[in-house]
């Protein structure tokens, strides 16, 4: 009896300990369900589950006519989880030096990048779940990372950038970085509307970090970046990339910059700097960094000069616009002026004579202009300056834009007015003077200068228009009566002065030619050989529809006057533009009148 009693009393006991134990044991799991759950859940998704970003697709660049000229291509990336994968050549007894190499082969990297990847931990020294061996690889380049069926591999969408025609418009497109970013050009400007917003996709894995088959993934679709169309017209730009890169070998040139607009919308037709750079391919071997922006840089809207006598458009036109000078004025074109005590020139010390308003722009008389100057004053040829955009940035939706420098008011001395009158003392952009001169040619409005002319998206095969640019800035800086009568002084400069060379017989061209030193940036000063030769041109004179500028820097110093390198090269672009924009001369004008009048024939 006292037997039994004693084992009823142990099982008793023992009965007790297990409760105990069991009330421990489901208390604790209660306390890490309830209090810890969500954490050991995300622990667990952590290794059941991946989650791959999806690259939306990067809208596309297009020139106004629809061409394209840049485009996404849906290609792959190859990432790799390093814990899973060095575990797998561990176990099947690979060498690691035999993986680096084959993956070295296939990707086309370097062993030691392979290398490098492999070798990479994280802060407590454990290999990284999730690195890139490489982004962009073509099909042919997976289907063979594949074939070497090792585990922890992760093959996933890519989308890679790709510019048709290589260096075709490539200051404006700029490029993007490995990351689908737009690094310069209208790929940086508009990044926010051409990158779109990625997706996610969250899988499956099994243990050895492969997607797992029959399972349902939760995916966030990507949204595709809208498209670009700029204001770019395709011929016209292949045009200008031609004429700049033949005009940059005939004068042994450093540079060629060529901009192409209308000037009574701001929009930018074509704009072409020589040399260019193959967007496909940046990145030039055997350049150091600072070598590879320069190549990138738009001269166009970047480059200072100082413009030499193009500038003298503008100080003609301050002159009208504040009434300082009439046709019955006169210039006394002696060759050399005295102002402040420094004795100032004409080109070749020329003497000009007695000389009216439209005389001096002629014979682009430097003497005459200070006179002219003087006429204006300083404070009205500051305020035309400003007003005209000189000093400070157009604006344009390009990156990389300098303000050009004219002196403040307070420091502007009776020597500054007299060198600034005829383009020297004042440094400008080409983009910032075409602003001022369609200003001209446009009838007294300044407009802001644009590439982009429209944003969109596509919605079940019809184009949405989101935007259209609208930020022109529009401002009246002169009457329409006094545009068109310095407009007529500019033909007379291709008629008669020192363009003669762009004269076509019943095209009405204006414009004005310039030469100047170019300025030591780091020194200061002038450098002995080195110039700055441009034209400026319209038409047609009387109602124009194209205006241009041609920049060529440090053309050969043997010949280097703007009447020998920009003029040429305007010929060039005006002989082509005509018959693209369909700009008649007056004889056929005037047959087609004569035709369109012509008694029916019975």
């Amino acid at each position: 009896m006292k037997r039994k009693k004693a084992q009823i009393r142990r099982i008793f006991i023992v009965g007790i300990l297990l409760s105990l134990v069991f009330s421990a044991l489901v208390g604790r799991l209660g306390y890490l369900m309830i209090f810890n759950g969500s954490n050991y859940k995300r622990l667990a998704l952590q290794q059941w589950t991946k989650t791959v970003k999806i690259a939306p697709t990067r809208g596309a660049i297009l020139d106004r006519n629809g061409l394209e000229l840049a485009l996404s291509m849906n290609i792959y990336r190859v990432d790799a989880d390093l814990s899973v994968l060095i575990k797998y050549l561990a176990d099947k007894k690979i060498p690691e030096e035999q993986a680096v190499n084959q993956l070295s082969k296939i990707l086309n990297v370097e062993d030691r990048e392979i290398k490098k990847i492999l070798d990479m931990r994280d802060s407590k020294g454990n290999p990284l779940q999730f690195i890139s061996l490489k982004r962009k690889v073509e099909k042919e380049v997976v289907d063979a990372i594949k074939a070497l069926k090792y585990n922890g591999i992760i093959i996933s969408k890519d989308v890679k950038r790709d510019y048709p025609n290589d260096s075709f418009l490539s200051h404006v497109i700029g490029h993007t970085n490995l990351d689908g970013n737009g690094i310069n050009g209208v790929e940086l400007s508009y990044n926010n509307e051409l990158t779109g917003i990625p997706g996610i996709k969250v899988v499956e894995m099994d243990r050895d970090s492969n997607e797992l088959p029959y399972t349902e993934a939760v995916t966030v679709q990507p949204v595709d970046g809208k498209d670009l169309t700029l204001t770019i017209d395709e011929r016209i730009q292949e045009l200008a990339e031609r004429v700049a890169k033949e005009t940059l070998t005939e004068n042994s040139a450093k540079s060629v910059s060529i901009t192409i607009m209308d000037p009574n919308n701001g929009e930018i037709l074509a704009m072409a700097n020589a040399p260019d750079y193959n967007l496909n391919k940046p990145y030039v071997e055997g350049k150091t960094d600072k070598e590879t922006q320069e190549t990138w840089k738009n001269g166009a809207i970047s480059n200072m000069f100082e413009p030499g006598s193009i500038f003298k458009v503008i100080t003609a036109a301050a002159a009208l616009k504040n009434n300082a000078v009439t046709d019955n004025d006169r210039f006394v074109g002696s060759g050399s002026i005295k102002v402040g005590g420094r004795m100032l020139y004409s080109d070749n010390k020329e003497v000009y004579g007695v000389e009216t308003f439209s005389d001096i722009i002629k014979n682009s008389d430097n003497v005459g202009f200070i006179q002219l100057g003087q006429k204006i004053g300083k404070d009205n040829f500051y305020k035309f300056s400003k007003d005209t955009g000189f000093g400070q940035k157009t604006g344009i939706d390009l990156p990389g834009e300098n303000a050009g420098l004219i002196k403040e008011l307070k420091n502007i001395e009776p020597i500054d007015l007299a060198t600034m009158s005829y383009g020297q003392g004042i440094a400008v952009t080409q983009v910032q003077y075409i602003a001022a001169f369609n200003a001209v040619a446009n009838g007294g409005t300044w407009i802001r200068p644009h590439v982009m002319k429209e944003v969109s998206h596509m919605v079940n095969g019809k184009k949405s228009i989101d935007k259209q640019f609208d930020n022109l800035g529009e401002k009246n800086v002169m009457s329409k009566e006094k545009a068109a009568q310095l407009r007529t002084y500019l033909e007379r400069v291709v008629k008669e002065g020192t363009a003669t060379a762009t004269y076509m017989d019943g095209y009405h061209i204006a414009g004005k030619t310039g030469t100047a030193n170019k300025v030591n940036s780091s020194k200061g000063g002038y450098d002995s050989g080195k110039y700055i030769a441009s034209f400026a041109g319209m038409a047609p004179a009387n109602n124009p529809k194209v205006t241009l500028i041609v920049t060529v820097e440090e053309p050969n110093s043997e010949k280097y006057y703007a009447a020998e390198t920009a003029v040429p090269a305007a010929n060039k672009l005006f002989s082509e533009l005509f018959t693209i924009l369909n700009i008649l001369p007056d004889n056929a004008k005037d047959a087609n009148t004569n035709i369109k009048n012509a008694p029916k024939q019975k």
